[in-house]
């Protein structure tokens, strides 16, 4: 019989779904179309401008968490965990105040600080680069708030749709104007204009959106002042995260880019596979964090854990497959995706997915966390993190290369996830290593890594993803299998039911078979 507990699970399963598939999707585009540009710039300019570009957009990346100052995780935990509008309306505009004053001051700071970046490393080409990429500072600052906004009431468009698939497209399709139109071609300067347009164009178009939909949320009407300092201290801890979590994913860059600059691009071409693995979990994680504050709020922990696994579960379908092609057959990897000339760069490829899988499998524990209230904990997690990367980097890059930093990389993100993993399990019992996940993903990923280890298989390009499929597929048919199903798979299951309107009597068929007798 379904109980509250089980509606309340079905319900968060249901807008874990539908913003997950919404967000898998566009984040597959953002993932085709940031490829398309890049296959566009690579082949239009010098390698020393793309380890330019490469070296600045990193940067980029690093400035404009930073400036974030923490924001877009808090308010996405604090506002369905709210308890009134009055409290909402607070967070919202103070977030949105705050948030552009720091995008402002960050796009200021970078812009004045590029000439000298660019004289201390001897590039022209990144003191240009850094001229360009604080208009996308800002702008891109001020529209993670504004989605961060709407990912508190469960609403995942502004980012999938606008971040995610809008400004990729409009930077491609202003590449491909500089190439249609006189004098024909990308010069590195249009490279970074096309670049700094689309930033600027999506944030016109979040800012019409947010003018147009919020007021459907979040209803005209008084504040609660005091809202606004608790808002602050539950964000300053969530500020030293952001800092930190971008240190861990760019340290290791920034220090080849030092020691080795004509590297970075290599680099960050290994670094960009090993980022399609945590994209299911990302995009689960993104919706999980409202949907977990909604829970404590209703007081349902027991719905997080159930929640946790299930979505952890099945987001390993994606990831397994990708870890697998990806270490075993790394060479056919590379020359799927970059050519024939990146076929050689192996090893980074292997240790950095090795780390990516690792922190898949465990699961959104640090989202987890926020929702928790855990952020001291994250910040101490974060600031190791940040440390292992820097100083592995330090002492491994100078020697090694590209490999040494992504030991770096590797250890950094592992570290973190490790950390806030034993965490949460230690203080509200939540993990993913449940039977029912670690039995399927034990009988799929040992046959078939030993097979690809041993046999070496040449595979023609076209193969891989077939094999992909093919992993995913043998996954789902272990799962059944070994009755590796649970009660969360079972809510599961009416969730996407709902979303489609209508029962699905043949997965209904395969559930009760699979489905494990409980214990009276």
């Amino acid at each position: 019989m379904a109980t509250d507990s089980d509606a309340v699970v079905r319900e968060g399963l249901s807008s874990v779904t539908k913003g997950t598939l919404f967000l898998l999707v566009s984040t597959l585009l953002l993932v085709a179309l940031t490829f398309v540009s890049r296959v566009i710039i690579v082949r239009s300019i010098s390698q020393a401008d793309w380890s330019a570009f490469s070296f600045g957009l990193t940067l980029a990346g690093v400035l404009a968490a930073i400036g974030s100052l923490g924001l877009p995780s808090a308010v996405a935990r604090s506002l369905p965990y709210a308890s009134s509008d009055e409290e909402r309306r607070t967070i919202v505009r103070g977030t949105l105040w705050i948030g552009s004053v720091a995008a402002l001051g960050s796009s200021l700071l970078l812009y004045v600080f590029a000439e000298p970046i660019g004289q201390s490393l001897g590039s022209s080409g990144i003191t240009l680069g850094l001229q360009y990429f604080p208009i996308a500072v800002g702008s891109g600052i001020v529209a993670s708030l504004i989605a961060s906004i709407f990912q508190g009431y469960e609403d995942v468009t502004p980012n999938a749709l606008f971040i995610q698939i809008v400004n990729p497209t409009l930077f491609v399709a202003f590449l491909a104007a500089s190439i249609v139109v006189p004098p024909f071609g990308i010069s590195y300067q249009e490279a970074l204009l096309a670049y700094a347009l689309a930033s600027v164009v999506t944030l016109g178009l979040l800012v019409f959106y947010l003018v147009l939909r919020l007021p459907h949320h979040l209803p005209p009407g008084p504040r609660a002042p005091t809202a606004l300092p608790r808002f602050l201290r539950f964000t300053a801890p969530l500020f030293v995260v952001g800092i930190m979590g971008t240190i861990t994913g760019s340290a290791d860059t920034l220090v080849l880019g030092i020691f080795h600059p004509l590297e970075v691009g290599t680099y960050t071409a290994s670094l960009t596979l090993a980022r399609l693995l945590p994209i299911g979990i990302g995009a689960a994680a993104y919706i999980f964090l409202p949907v977990a504050s909604r829970f404590l709020r209703l007081n349902e922990p027991r719905s997080i854990g159930i929640t946790y696994v299930t979505v952890t579960k099945w987001m390993t379908l994606i990831s397994l497959p990708l870890f697998l092609i990806f270490f075993f057959l790394p060479s056919s990897s590379l020359g799927f995706v970059y050519g024939p000339n990146y076929t050689a760069i192996v090893v980074p490829l292997q240790i950095v997915v090795a780390g990516a899988f690792a922190t898949t499998l465990l699961g959104p524990a640090s989202t987890a966390q926020v929702a928790f209230g855990q952020t001291r904990l994250l910040a101490t997690n974060a600031i190791a993190a940040g440390i292992a990367d820097v100083v592995v980097a330090f002492a491994l890059v100078p020697t090694y290369g590209y490999t040494g930093a992504a030991i770096a990389w590797g250890v950094a993100t592992a570290t973190y996830a490790v950390l806030s993993l034993v965490e949460l399990a230690v203080l509200t019992g939540i993990h993913p290593f449940h039977d029912h996940l670690v039995v399927p993903v034990l009988a799929t990923g040992l046959p078939v890594g030993a097979a690809l280890w041993f046999l070496h298989p040449s595979l023609p390009y076209w193969a891989l993803p077939v094999l992909g499929l093919g992993i995913a597929l043998l996954f789902v048919v272990l799962v059944l299998a070994t009755r590796s199903i649970d009660e969360g798979d079972r809510l599961l299951l009416e969730a996407v039911e709902q979303l489609f309107g209508r029962p699905l009597p043949f997965f209904r068929r395969l559930g009760r078979y699979a489905l494990r007798r409980q214990a009276p």
